[in-house]
């Protein structure tokens, strides 16, 4: 492994590229470069514990780190061994990239830095030209997110606010190939994730405006080596296309905005990729050909042959009305499937006792519930709630058909229904994960409901989605955040934290830890067993980035970042700043 002390060194040079300003900044240290180590594919399939080589570490969707340096019993005397301040515009959403001492940082706007992991100090910065009129074709307040970056051979590998995916020198910050997957003139898409790579190929993913058609709202594939396009798949059938029947007599250039804007997950194994999708525009299905229509392919699971992007099977979750995408992680676990019927709403009845599968398993969508289905085939296994709930009235546990509460289905204008979670969701963005140590997923969660009206898509309370609504805390309780943790094998909640603030992104460690922060500014550590606090710091600022830990010349190092605040409106009294920043925590140096 290359010394903490010489990541990668370029002197004395400040490099200018065509589209893209690169600014290279060393220090002293830096002097003996001793080489970039190339990343293969085998490396991000079993990646060294020192690295966080993807947004979740590994393929498999974990967020679960094996580092174990920092533990129960020490983690009381953690401490901030530096900070830096981030873009200051834009909404920060970050996951950092590690590779051998070297952090990757994605900033809002198209800004990338390259940090020494050690001491916090910038090796190199790329600034994209982003075109000035971006805003008025794209979601202008997504415009400006970036939550992860990809790394392979010597790349550094993004997807770009102008619709490009793009590859870096991951040494100097150089762009080495730059593609341009949609013209966002004629078809705009929001790329607020990055991708993975899955056995060479850059797998990216984005949202998809009603003024991008459908031909927006696709899943791509590129050749890492030459960013070369290898195949699209588009989420909402044509004409003559599986799946077509499902939008009734909508014409297909009015089928809009089934995009899948989180990051996908893969299995080597099956050559699967695994990516969920969000609800249509507009949400309430009167307005689009009748809500006895499933409008394929939204809010579901794909899963698609990574060599040719082919739906090999799908899942829908829910006949969205209400806004509640499906687009979040996928956890890929092999265990036991041993749902307890006493704290598991939904089970199939065709299940063994303690049966092994291959599940991808989570929670995919706004609505909080549980899938867990098998990853190969995807039939339903079980699926439960965990907040409140009451979109889905009951799922059918031989064939995973989801029924919705036909109350709160919309069939007019004006139409005003109280609806559990809201739009921003009981699970949102925000990551959760899984440890093999206890084999449990942990999840932060909100208890959130929302007055919903249908409107129209021209009214201009909402046109996108064609709903108006006002937030509020769930009933019953006080307590907008909570974290969650849940068996992947019985379904059963082990542990459970609530507070007042809204919970953010998790990590998980070998040292039997759950790391995650909130809206307020409180960063914390948790007992993976028991749920206990022990150890906590206020950032100052919501504690919107996903959270990571490193290893750099066996010091361990725990990272995240701040800046984005949400939920607020409902917890009024509380009141953080909103910087943009990235803390690195360790444990005092034993020298």
């Amino acid at each position: 492994m290359r010394q903490a002390s010489s990541p990668f060194f370029r002197a004395w040079i400040t490099i200018l590229t065509c589209a893209v300003l690169t600014i290279g900044i060393t220090h002293p240290s830096q002097a003996q470069d001793s080489g970039f180590a190339p990343v293969t594919d085998e490396e991000l399939q079993n990646p060294e514990p020192a690295d966080w080589l993807m947004w979740r570490r590994t393929l498999d969707g974990w967020g679960y780190s094996p580092l174990d340096q920092i533990d129960r019993d020490n983690v009381g005397t953690l401490r901030m061994v530096w900070t830096r301040a981030m873009d200051r515009e834009g909404r920060q959403q970050g996951t950092p990239l590690v590779h051998d001492g070297v952090l990757y940082m994605p900033n809002p706007n198209d800004v990338i830095q390259a940090i020494d992991g050690v001491t916090g100090d910038l090796l190199w910065e790329h600034r994209r030209d982003r075109p000035e009129d971006l805003s008025e074709y794209l979601i202008a307040s997504l415009a400006s997110t970036n939550r992860n970056l990809a790394i392979w051979g010597n790349y550094i590998i993004d997807t770009s606010g102008d619709d490009h995916v793009f590859a870096l020198d991951a040494t100097t910050g150089e762009l080495a190939w730059d593609t341009e997957i949609l013209d966002y003139h004629l078809n705009p898409a929001n790329q607020t994730s990055g991708p993975i790579i899955a056995d060479g190929k850059v797998i990216s993913g984005r949202s998809c405006t009603p003024r991008g058609g459908p031909d927006a709202c696709v899943v791509t594939a590129h050749d890492a080596t030459t960013g070369a396009e290898l195949w699209r798949r588009r989420l909402i059938p044509a004409p003559g296309e599986p799946g077509d029947e499902t939008w009734g007599d909508v014409p297909f250039e009015e089928r809009h905005h089934v995009g899948a804007w989180m990051v996908p997950s893969f299995d080597p194994e099956l050559n699967l990729i695994y990516v969920g999708t969000s609800v249509t525009s507009p949400a309430p299905k009167f307005l689009l050909g009748g809500s006895e229509n499933a409008h394929l392919y939204h809010n579901s699971t794909l899963a698609l042959d990574a060599d040719t992007g082919d739906i090999v099977w799908y899942y829908q979750h829910l006949n969205d009305n209400w806004d509640l995408d499906h687009p979040f992680e996928r956890l890929l676990v092999d265990t036991a499937v041993r749902p307890d019927p006493t704290a598991v709403s939904w089970i199939n009845p065709r299940l063994q006792p303690s049966e092994t599968r291959r599940v991808i398993t989570g929670i995919p969508g706004k609505t909080g519930v549980v899938y867990t289905l098998d990853r190969a085939t995807g039939e339903f296994l079980w699926a439960t709630p965990t907040i409140t709930q009451n979109v889905i009235s009951s799922i059918d546990g031989a064939t995973g058909a989801v029924t919705e509460n036909s109350e709160l289905v919309f069939n007019s204008v004006g139409q005003e229904v109280l609806v559990c979670p809201h739009a921003s969701g009981g699970k949102d963005w925000e990551a959760g994960a899984y440890s093999p140590l206890t084999n449990t997923m942990y999840f932060p969660l909100r208890n959130v409901c929302a007055r919903m009206r249908a409107t129209t898509p021209d009214d201009p309370t909402n046109p996108l989605y064609a709903i108006a609504w006002r937030g509020q805390i769930a009933p019953g309780t006080d307590q907008v955040g909570t974290v969650q943790a849940i068996s992947a094998e019985t379904g059963e909640t082990t542990w459970r934290y609530d507070q007042r603030a809204a919970t953010m992104s998790l990590v998980a460690t070998g040292g039997g830890l759950v790391f995650g922060g909130d809206v307020n500014g409180r960063f914390r550590a948790f007992d993976h067993e028991t749920g206990e606090i022990l150890w906590e710091i206020n950032l100052g600022s919501a504690v919107s980035g996903f959270p990571i830990t490193y290893a750099v010349d066996g010091r361990q190092y725990v990272a995240v970042s701040t800046g984005t605040p949400r939920f607020l409106n409902l917890t009024p009294e509380l009141r953080p700043s909103t910087g943009n920043n990235l803390f690195v925590f360790a444990l005092p140096d034993r020298n």
